[in-house]
């Protein structure tokens, strides 16, 4: 098998505060694009959308473009910068550093459901 698709043909684009999303769905693999926009902060923008305290998503990433930071709930941080591969567990807040746009690839395999 060989499935290719273009991300400028996105299954699903939505907006969200100090944010956008691209999700396409091929063969059973989910893949999104997060651009994340200076002042973005998981637990203000789309906690109240989520409805939960901290970020109940499974993350397998990609940081293509910028910083972001991550303090799971158990207190655990890290740094995440361009270049940096990454899994992070449900139960966290996420937020944008410094004033440049942070791009990330997400391969979770429910993307589709984020910020919603």
């Amino acid at each position: 098998m060989l499935a290719v698709r273009s991300i400028n043909e996105a299954d699903e684009s939505r907006d969200i505060p100090h944010g956008h999303l691209d999700v396409v769905s091929l063969e059973g693999v989910d893949f999104g694009v997060a651009r994340f926009e200076p002042g973005w902060r998981w637990s203000r923008d789309v906690g109240p959308i989520a409805g939960t305290d901290s970020c109940q998503f499974h993350h397998n990433g990609y940081v293509a473009q910028g910083h972001v930071h991550i303090r799971m709930d158990d207190g655990e941080e890290k740094d995440l910068k361009a270049g940096d591969v990454f899994v992070c567990d449900p139960g966290h807040d996420a937020w944008v550093v410094g004033d440049e746009t942070a791009l990330v690839f997400d391969f979770a395999g429910n993307i589709h459901d984020y910020a919603k």
